[in-house]
């Protein structure tokens, strides 16, 4: 690799690394909640905030649309709380609904647009490879301020407290990553080490790692899709994690004086 390779890679793998901080704990809690596809949903609510304010002139990069995507995340979290609390028995289904929702909406706020497709692609895939250091340094004071904020006061965040702090984080890491990476980082490595009892943050943290080591790496070498071969990437890993330790588990221990 050479200096042009490493100047665009390595933001990108601070990026990765940054959102897997912070989505691997929040992901814990969202199996936890049986809520798995709440990202989704928020996301493209936020999604759809950003394309309203560039249809009404808004540049999509500036603070409005910022703006508008945290207020839209924000007001879907309120929702999304209200909902749990009326419908407990069927929040996944709402949810599902919500997404879908927010989903086509997206699509119809972009049917009149020349570059419509691209600014759907971009929401779901990402352009992690184009992540600049400018947005590293915001996105890492978020990212601390929300750690901090869960690991100190989880307890007492409550249902509207976890909403609406997922959906700050997530506005930020769909902007950054795309739509795919962020579900991808929130459920998989929690999901391969559900049933490891101690240490699973780590072991989690360490999944995303080395899937974001891994696929930003064969990208740069084979010249695929950054994005979508992350996610392959961690799905590897955290199956291959999930198969040994659970290979590992099943194994006897011997017991003393047996023959």
């Amino acid at each position: 690799m050479n200096a042009i390779d490493l100047s665009i890679l390595w933001p990108a793998l601070v990026a990765g690394l940054l959102v897997t901080a912070t989505h691997v704990p929040l992901g814990t809690q969202v199996l936890a909640r049986g809520i798995v596809f709440i990202d989704l949903a928020i996301a493209q609510i936020a999604g759809c905030g950003v394309i309203l304010a560039d249809r009404i002139g808004f540049d999509a990069a500036g603070a409005s649309a910022q703006i508008a995507a945290l207020s839209a995340a924000i007001a879907g979290a309120l929702l999304l709380t209200w909902t749990e609390r009326r419908w407990p028995d069927v929040q996944e289904a709402v949810i599902g609904v919500v997404f879908v929702l927010a989903a086509t909406a997206g699509v119809l706020l972009l049917s009149g647009s020349v570059h419509g497709s691209e600014h759907l692609r971009d929401l779901l895939v990402g352009q992690i490879l184009w992540v600049q250091p400018a947005q590293l340094a915001i996105t890492l004071g978020v990212y601390v301020a929300a750690l901090a904020l869960w690991f100190r006061a989880r307890s007492r965040l409550g249902r509207t407290g976890f909403y609406l702090l997922f959906a700050c984080v997530v506005t930020l890491s769909v902007q950054l990553v795309g739509l795919y990476l962020v579900f991808a980082t929130l459920i998989i490595p929690p999901l391969a080490t559900r049933h490891v009892h101690r240490g699973r943050l780590l072991r989690a943290w360490a999944i995303g790692v080395a899937g974001y080591v891994a696929g930003i790496g064969l990208s740069a070498s084979f010249d695929i899709p950054t994005g979508p071969l992350i996610v392959w990437t961690l799905a590897a890993f955290g199956i291959a994690h999930y198969l040994l330790s659970v290979g590992r588990a099943a194994v006897p221990v011997p017991i003393a004086g047996r023959r």
